[in-house]
């Protein structure tokens, strides 16, 4: 397998372990993905049977490359022409029950096979003279890429329960591979799942977010729910999960209409953001749930409640409480307003308002919007989205003419207090809403000259005497 290691760098790492009179391997990522037939890897993880920072060293020295150390972790890593290189010493690891931290001990090819955390990333390749590019694949990972499997290397139970986050790179791999996990993994997973309760949520949801970037995010948080993962590190998404029945009336399932929308914009966009409004979109359906003898279920307010709850979800997930996390909340409170438009007569009014509403983040909501279309009737799906087209063409009309979105004042709150003679103060807002009311309306258009007039009759209905007549 000579052929996947054609890159220069693997010949100048052959001729330093050659010089160094030491045995170093290509292992991980690198070498599964070549044998998968995936686009070349820029990072490179490198076992030497000795010292990984002494190899580093010398690397670094005939690529005139910085070496960064890491000491405490006894591995070494440099940058070369767009590559990235890791290096380590063979080791073997322990661990103590509290802490997926090892206790490292110096140690041979195989024992560093053996702490991998699955077959597929268990395989390396030799750089040594003797037989350069050979492949060294002792729990068969090869053929579990041809299986398309998930597994461990050695006994699940003990893989998991030593580094607890390999349960959710388990779940992620299959997520982003489309791979199967074996099945005494799926069972050992089920039976250590409590002991993701150690591992930080940073590194959690660091996880996380990689499956809900893949192609078909559904297929990470499936399973997750069903070996009750979900359930210990975003319940409020788990809580979604059921369908209750009365007087023979049941709701779908908003858990699973959530995994299909998101699969709907995973097809539509790559957005890491907007993919995690499509799962928070109807985050608050439990907490709104509603059984109305004539109407059955209802989920009144479920938008507005939801937006109030991404704050606080955010910050248990770690994720940033910044614009990203804003934009999320605008786009769960404000996901039913193109689906009530497509369903009704679009005015005018109500299209000034959305684009008024959304400004910029406009095209993300319909995109949204678009995806949270999944009834299975398809005369509804049909409708729907026939009336999505024209709500999209009226939003672009009323852009063109009345530019509303990203939308200023034309009028400010210093020009109010500049005509009437007034300080800051509550009648300054109820003039300034009472222009921004009648643009959005339609009742005057946007521009300063119209603008100022209605702000000049406003006052004196307010019984205010303008300065100076325009």
């Amino acid at each position: 397998m000579s052929d996947y290691l054609d890159h220069p760098i693997f010949s100048l790492l052959s001729d330093v372990a050659r010089e160094a009179g030491v045995a170093c391997f290509v292992v991980g990522g690198y070498v599964r993905d070549r044998i998968m037939g995936r686009d070349f890897r820029n990072d490179i993880d490198v076992v030497v049977m000795g010292s990984g920072i002494d190899f580093a060293t010398r690397v670094g020295r005939r690529l005139d490359a910085n070496v960064a150390v890491y000491k405490n972790f006894g591995t070494a890593s440099l940058h070369h022409e767009g590559l990235q290189l890791e290096f380590v010493g063979a080791r073997k690891e322990s661990y103590r029950a509290d802490s997926r931290k090892p206790i490292v001990e110096d140690g041979t090819l195989e024992d560093d096979q053996n702490r991998r955390d699955f077959t597929l990333n268990a395989m390396a390749l030799s750089l040594n003279m003797a037989d350069f590019g050979r492949l060294l694949d002792p729990f068969d990972g090869r053929a579990d890429i041809q299986h398309r499997i998930i597994r461990t290397p050695l006994d699940p139970n003990v893989t998991f329960r030593d580094d607890p986050l390999r349960m959710m790179r388990a779940i992620r791999f299959a997520t982003q591979l489309h791979f199967k996990i074996d099945v005494q993994a799926i069972k050992a997973i089920t039976d250590n799942k409590e002991r993701i309760k150690i591992i930080s949520r940073e590194r959690v949801i660091d996880e996380l977010n990689k499956m809900v970037l893949a192609a078909k995010p559904s297929i990470g948080f499936k399973y997750l729910f069903d070996v009750g993962l979900l359930q210990l590190v975003f319940p409020a998404l788990a809580n979604l999960y059921g369908v209750e029945v009365i007087n023979g009336k049941g709701h779908k399932d908003n858990f699973y209409h959530t995994l299909e929308v998101l699969d709907n914009v995973a097809g539509l966009s790559t957005d890491l953001w907007l993919r995690w409004a499509a799962i928070m979109h109807d985050i608050a359906k439990p907490a709104t749930k509603r059984f109305d003898k004539r109407h059955g279920w209802t989920f009144h307010g479920h938008e507005d409640k939801g937006a109030r709850m991404v704050p606080k979800l955010f910050a248990e997930l770690k994720l940033p409480l910044n614009d990203k996390m804003k934009f999320v909340q605008k786009m769960v409170a404000l996901h039913l307003r193109p689906i009530v438009l497509a369903q009704d007569t679009v005015t005018d009014s109500a299209v000034r308002r959305l684009l008024f509403e959304a400004g910029d983040d406009i095209d993300s909501l319909m995109l949204l919007c678009h995806a949270d279309v999944t009834t299975k009737n398809e005369y509804k799906k049909k409708k729907y989205r026939q009336n999505f087209e024209l709500v999209k063409q009226k939003l672009k009309d009323v852009e063109e003419r009345d530019q509303i979105r990203n939308w200023q004042p034309p009028v400010t709150g210093q020009d109010v207090m500049d005509a009437f003679g007034l300080k800051p103060g509550k009648m300054v807002g109820t003039i300034k809403n009472a222009i921004r009311e009648a643009i959005l309306e339609g009742d005057i258009p946007n521009s300063r000259g119209e603008a100022y007039r209605f702000m000049l009759n406003k006052g004196k209905t307010l019984g205010l005497k303008p300065k100076v007549e325009v």
